[in-house]
């Protein structure tokens, strides 16, 4: 069937975040809400089917997943990454984050590094700093509109006397939109078991990906790098399930899976009913719209290109390899002068934020919640109908025009 992503869908007093947060995160009721990684649109047909039915079961007990949802997630690991996993490696968690503090608390102990490659998504720090290890930073580097890894930077994060126990990898990155080659896998996973460290790659945003782009699971690549690695995955940023709270967290060596399950007992067990049918109805019937969605988010980041290129040319998009989430370079933008005379004058984070919050009112994130490397940058979610993009740039560049 035709989906139609040009449909604006009012999402107040529905409690979810990216709306009704608003005056909590901004401060204001104003702001064209482009933050959180949530999008605008009706989820496909079969899984609204399929959560409907469930609804029609008038008992909402504990749950477990049925053979039928590990089943659909073995058969779309193999089609859609030619990946053989067993159903025995998979450990259903409420989410990738909970997963993500869990293995930190499994395969460290306070005072050990864990390596991440900022600016990167902010849980992931705290995942770290919240267990009492230390973040070995392998700052990523932007060059010609790209950002690189600096593996020179990342051998040298695992010398010393106590090397780091874990590295977590944002597979595709969020938010610099990376998309990682299999060479570029290949040299990190090399690096980890060198050092004998695990693993845990984050690859949540894995079946959003622009055109020419693919997606290489971490593990899937060896069997060294399987026995050595955690992969978390989940439909909730492919198919606008966040809410369901179910994830798929992969992990092929029993002794690592015990152990990951022992951990996270008590905070990340279970799933809810819904979440589970929610997933299975995605990975069976769901590759229809996701078709459609990726040609529309396809555009959206086209037409986000030439609007700031040709109208807004202080900002700097960092075109994006995967995901909907568009990392900005605003550094140009916080040089702008504050009014005839004044001359170049720097602003502030703090600055940054109240310009895009009280001047063009759109609700973006700041750069720095990524990380010390965010500072000067701000992230925006595309995935939302054409109209309501055109308002935010629209926006945009009338508060940055009323500055010169």
């Amino acid at each position: 069937m035709k989906y139609n992503f040009d449909q604006i869908i009012d999402r107040h007093n529905t409690g979810g975040a990216k709306w009704d947060a608003v005056e909590a995160v901004f401060g204001t009721k104003d702001v064209l809400p482009m933050w959180v990684a949530d999008m605008d649109f009706a989820v496909a047909k079969p899984i609204t089917e399929a959560l409907r039915k469930r609804t029609e079961h008038e008992v909402y007990g504990y749950t477990q997943p049925l053979p039928s949802v590990t089943e659909a997630v073995v058969d779309r690991m193999q089609r859609k990454y030619n990946w053989k996993i067993e159903p025995e490696w998979i450990v259903y968690t409420p989410g990738v984050v909970p997963a993500l503090f869990a293995a930190v608390r499994a395969f460290t102990k306070p005072g050990d590094g864990v390596v991440l490659q900022g600016p990167v998504y902010m849980p992931f720090w705290s995942a770290i700093t919240s267990n009492g290890c230390c973040v070995a930073d392998n700052e990523l580097k932007l060059k010609k509109g790209r950002y690189e890894i600096d593996f020179k930077d990342l051998e040298s994060k695992f010398c010393g006397d106590k090397p780091p126990k874990m590295m977590i990898l944002c597979h595709p990155h969020n938010p610099v939109g990376r998309v990682w080659t299999e060479k570029e896998l290949r040299r990190m996973g090399e690096i980890v078991m060198k050092n004998d460290a695990l693993m845990v790659s984050d690859e949540i945003h894995c079946e959003l990906l622009f055109k020419g782009y693919k997606h290489i699971p971490f593990a899937s690549i060896s069997k060294e790098f399987a026995q050595n690695s955690i992969v978390c995955m989940a439909p909730s940023k492919t198919f606008n399930l966040a809410g369901l709270s179910a994830s798929t967290i992969i992990i092929p060596n029993k002794k690592t899976r015990d152990c990951f399950c022992t951990a996270r007992m008590g905070f990340t067990t279970g799933t809810n009913a819904f979440g589970l049918v929610g997933l299975e109805a995605a990975y069976r019937y769901g590759d229809e719209w996701l078709e459609q969605l990726i040609d529309y988010v396809q555009g959206n980041l086209e037409f986000l290109m030439k609007y700031f290129e040709e109208k807004i040319p202080e900002v700097k998009v960092i075109k994006p390899e995967g995901t909907y989430l568009v990392w900005l370079d605003c550094r140009k933008l916080a040089r702008l002068p504050k009014s005839p005379g004044d001359g170049v004058q720097g602003m502030s984070t703090k600055k940054l934020r109240d310009f895009f919050i009280k001047k063009a009112k759109v609700g973006l994130e700041d750069g720095t919640i990524f990380g010390p490397e965010g500072s000067g940058f701000q992230r925006m979610n595309i995935a939302c109908p054409r109209a309501t993009l055109k308002e935010a740039l629209g926006r945009i560049e009338r508060a940055v025009r009323a500055r010169d």
